[in-house]
């Protein structure tokens, strides 16, 4: 009876139906008093670091895919390629978040979706990629310069804390390590992503400036 409660607790409340997954009802007014249910259905705080780090994976997301509808702004061609990458980075964000929100690794009897090491690496060969295009650094760099630039230097701000979060969380409970792994990996994407937007509009980076002594 009591497995059988966990389970109705995880279809609630989104309901399976031949591997798709069909939203109920938005608002179930489970969460009004700060808690809230991770795969299993286990409730916990809305404070609790694995709900941190999987909200920072979210907002993550959120931000590439405001990133992604600006570059589809630009002329087709120009970011078709890297509108592409970060498309299916929002894909790989889906399931490290799912990954984060299920505690029981690195068994599940919920088939969750676990980050895999092969994500990171894809990311390495792109990385290398877009860096051919670019000089090499030769000063600090500040987060801006067009605005493609300054939203991917966001979406790398927030990957660094969505990694850190992770970190957090992984010194209290196990996680997958190839979560805190991919996330890094994604924020060097995007340190590059950024600077690529700017070379390819011919919008020079943004030097830190030091201040002189008074």
């Amino acid at each position: 009876m009591k497995q059988q409660k966990r389970n109705d607790n995880l279809k609630s409340p989104a309901r399976l139906l031949k591997g798709v997954i069909i939203i109920m009802k938005i608002y179930t007014r489970t969460g009004d008093k700060g808690e809230t249910g991770l795969i299993g259905g286990r409730r916990v705080s809305k404070a609790d670091l694995r709900i941190v780090a999987y909200g920072a994976v979210d907002e993550l997301n959120s931000n590439i895919g405001l990133a992604v509808s600006s570059l589809h702004g630009k002329e087709k061609k120009m970011f078709s390629d890297l509108a592409d990458v970060l498309t299916q980075v929002q894909n790989d964000l889906f399931i490290v978040g799912s990954d984060l929100a299920d505690p029981d690794y690195p068994k599940s009897q919920y088939n969750t979706p676990r980050t895999d090491e092969k994500m990171a690496s894809a990311l390495e060969p792109v990385i290398d990629r877009f860096e051919s295009e670019l000089e090499p650094i030769t000063f600090f760099i500040l987060p801006g310069g067009s605005a493609e630039a300054s939203m991917l230097h966001v979406c790398r701000g927030v990957a660094r804390r969505a990694e850190t979060a992770a970190v957090a969380l992984s010194k209290a409970e196990s996680i997958n390590p190839a979560v805190v792994v991919y996330l890094n990996r994604l924020a060097d994407l995007l340190f590059v992503a950024a600077r690529l937007a700017n070379k390819r509009q011919g919008v020079p980076d943004v030097a830190w400036k030091k201040k002189p002594p008074q």
